[in-house]
């Protein structure tokens, strides 16, 4: 055999294993994204609900409850993007809090069983949530590490494979919530 056919063939098998790594990292990104989705759907169809649940107490946090439903509504749109629906999780993360925050303050609401079953149960889902999004963020980052370093990042340029968002904590949910903007 050749020198040069034995080169030839060490390099389609390293263009081979490049190719099948990439392609094994998107879908497990794609995996790990349905299971996000599923968690987030598990939560948007909790909020029905809550709302329902908080609004005859809540006639002066009308806002805030509408503000949950719309963004329900748009989590149900269908066809949404990937991108889009990190964003919106970041909304309703936002909004839930509020509501949740406002809870606090009445306290017949508070002792309502159907209202601490309901938190109790949104609970469990922001924790499993949390869950999916760690694995996601961890799934992307080797995904995105694979399309930018040397040398898989040639062949995932001809796979015309581009940088993929994690789910990041947005600036608002850093900062604690203003109890006494809530109420004003």
């Amino acid at each position: 055999m050749s020198t040069s056919l034995i080169i030839v063939i060490v390099l389609a098998l390293v263009l081979v294993l490049m190719y099948n790594s990439l392609v094994g990292k998107k879908n497990q990104v794609e995996n790990i994204f349905a299971s996000v989705d599923t968690v987030l759907r598990k939560r948007y169809d909790l909020i029905p609900n809550l709302v329902a649940s908080v609004s005859k107490y809540m006639d002066h946090e009308k806002s805030l409850l509408e503000n949950v439903t719309k963004l329900r509504a748009e989590a149900n749109r269908p066809n949404l993007s990937d991108t889009d629906k990190i964003a919106l999780d970041a909304k309703v993360t936002s909004a839930l809090g509020s509501i949740m925050v406002a809870v606090e303050n009445y306290p017949e609401l508070k002792a309502n069983e159907n209202v601490m079953h309901l938190q109790h149960t949104l609970h469990e889902v922001e924790e499993q949530i949390s869950a999916a999004r760690r694995a996601y963020n961890q799934s992307v980052t080797d995904y995105n590490n694979a399309i930018e370093m040397v040398p898989t990042s040639f062949m995932a340029s001809l796979m015309n494979y581009k940088r993929k968002e994690v789910f990041a904590i947005v600036e608002e949910q850093r900062q604690n919530v203003n109890v006494k903007e809530l109420f004003s």
